[in-house]
């Protein structure tokens, strides 16, 4: 039995405004992000879009942060309402994992509030030192 999505990194495929729709409007830490701000974030990233194998619909997203030498940012991990439930946002975070797999970082880091059983199935952990962590947060 194949799979009935596809996962890509080609940044054409993208549908940005559905991206930023999902995300401004549906993902608790992106709430309200503008479009011009998304599109900036997309521009800079490596990007990875899951799309339906029939329809060629996107139905989920992320995004990573990297240098592709030291240190990668997993963030933007999202998945349509209608097509939760059927292992794509497992199958999204592995596909960025094996995509950064060849550059040998130290460390790949994201943030989750409600996701932590599905990120230790893909061999993430808490921070063995959380308190060395520190973050710049403008306001």
């Amino acid at each position: 039995m194949s799979i009935p999505y596809e996962i890509s990194t080609d940044p054409a495929r993208l549908d940005a405004a559905r991206v930023h729709r999902w995300l401004s409007t549906d993902a608790y830490w992106a709430l309200g992000r503008s479009r011009v701000k998304q599109d900036t974030a997309i521009a800079g990233s490596l990007n990875l879009g899951a799309y339906d194998r029939d329809t060629g619909e996107q139905l989920g997203y992320a995004r990573v942060v990297t240098d592709r030498a030291t240190f990668a940012w997993l963030c933007d991990v999202y998945v349509a309402p209608a097509a939760r439930g059927r292992g794509l946002g497992k199958a999204l975070v592995g596909a960025a994992l094996a995509e950064l797999e060849p550059c040998g970082l130290g460390r790949v880091l994201l943030a989750t509030e409600d996701a932590h059983g599905l990120y230790e199935g893909l061999g993430f952990r808490r921070p063995a030192a959380p308190g060395q962590l520190m973050a710049l947060v403008p306001g």
